[in-house]
């Protein structure tokens, strides 16, 4: 019984430490890989990595967790990737030029190239630019950017853009065939190249922390470790010499005032917590000064972005000492320029719940009205349900949480919107 009890544990173990990897250390993996292999042989890296990872999950709970993983992950991908172009045929016609690589990279102790940090921060970097080449569509650079260096699934990935996974899935292959026809090279573009692709990585990480701050699937509402990936991401843009711009401050503004938030955003229990409910004293109050400063230097010269104008509306909310005291007349300002500049069904909502909190629920209520193509967005029903709530509208405030219920993909947003219905339920019914 001991002996079984043991071996479960190390099983158990090893199986949370090779996820654990698969999530924080595939990508890393897979950007060091493409600077040795070259960008061009990107789904054949991918299924190196996987390999080295199943690998992994055999071996592990039989011989035990290494005391370096990410050293063992590395090792075993390189080898795997060797004993793969030797089995080539074309790659056996270049066997010392094989030799020679690897004699080269194992020359490097395999610990030290694992937790070479700044090597692997400038491979992902590389990768982010391979990945939203202006060659490839704006939906595959941003998708492709997501699977490959986010770790995000193809459903995740269907989400963030409001499609079938079906669709993404094919967008991918599309796009690692279209990086293998043109020979992408594995370097980070020229300075005035920057333009064309900066803003599909912003975009990338931006739905990459969005999936983070509040997840699409599994049994949590917050993901933090998507979170902290995206701002370490973010940072190693906007300390970058050649990307330190302003929308790359003003988008780590807004990742740093958001995630600050997290504590609170939900309960002990895993319950959802509104932001009216919410202890602002777990409020991180060093990531809000962070959060801060980066918006300040966001606002040298002439740029303005969808960034920045988020980043103002987050820096409202984690400024403010309560929820009373929140300057809602400055975030419905900052959501009509935000409508201005990007419009969009999404934007539309979210100044329509700010227009509730400056002029009323009823006037909410008629701006949500307004809003279109969001009929299957949970969101939507939410704020509908709020305002009705608000304006002792029980009945309706019931039909719209039913129906947010419907959308609910998460065990908090369903336990969240039943007890908003058991309240209905329970309140007196309407003269």
């Amino acid at each position: 019984m001991t002996d079984d009890s043991s071996s479960s544990t190390t099983t158990a173990s090893a199986q949370f430490a090779t996820e654990h990897f698969f999530r924080h250390e595939s990508a890393r993996l897979v950007a060091t890989l493409a600077g040795q292999f070259g960008a061009r042989r990107l789904q054949w890296i991918e299924d190196v990595v996987q390999e080295a990872l199943v690998r992994a999950l055999q071996t592990w709970p039989y011989r035990g967790v290494p005391e370096n993983p990410a050293a063992w992950l590395t090792q075993t991908a390189r080898h795997l990737a060797l004993d793969q172009l030797r089995r080539e045929q074309r790659w056996n016609e270049r066997e010392e030029g094989i030799s020679a690589e690897q004699a080269r990279w194992m020359a490097v102790p395999v610990e030290a190239a694992a937790e070479d940090d700044a090597h692997l921060r400038d491979d992902t970097l590389r990768l982010m630019f391979v990945c939203c080449h202006p060659q490839l569509s704006a939906e595959a650079q941003i998708a492709l950017a997501l699977r490959t260096l986010c770790g995000l699934s193809p459903a995740e990935i269907a989400a963030a853009f409001v499609t079938s996974e079906a669709t993404i899935s094919k967008r991918l292959v599309r796009a690692r065939q279209r990086i293998r026809e043109l020979e992408l090279p594995f370097e980070i573009p020229a300075a005035h190249e920057l333009p064309q692709r900066l803003h599909a990585v912003l975009a990338s990480l931006y739905l990459l922390f969005n999936e983070g701050y509040k997840a699409s699937s599994g049994p949590h509402l917050v993901r933090a470790d998507l979170c902290h990936e995206a701002i370490r991401l973010t940072e190693l843009l906007a300390t970058h010499q050649h990307t330190c711009l302003p929308q790359c401050h003003a988008l780590l503004a807004l990742m740093l005032l958001s995630a600050a938030r997290l504590p609170a955003r939900t309960d002990d229990a895993g319950e959802i917590l509104r932001l009216h409910e919410q202890d602002r004293s777990l409020w991180d109050q060093s990531l809000i000064h962070r959060g801060l400063q980066h918006l300040q230097l966001s606002a040298r010269g002439d740029t303005l972005t969808e960034y920045h104008l988020e980043a103002g509306i987050a820096a409202c909310h984690s400024t403010a000492s309560s929820h009373a005291d929140t300057d809602w007349p400055r975030i419905l300002a900052l959501y009509d320029q935000l409508a201005q500049l990007t419009p969009s069904s999404v934007v539309a909502l979210n100044r329509a719940i700010a227009v509730g909190r400056v002029h009323g629920a009823q006037s909410g209520m008629e701006a949500l009205a307004a809003v279109k193509g969001l009929d299957a967005y949970l969101p939507l029903h939410a704020a509908r349900g709020a305002f009705a709530s608000e304006l002792g509208q029980t009945q309706d405030a019931a039909a719209h949480y039913r129906r947010a219920l419907a959308l609910a993909t998460l065990p908090s947003e369903r336990s969240f919107f039943e007890r908003l219905l058991a309240a209905c339920e329970t309140a007196r019914p309407e003269k």
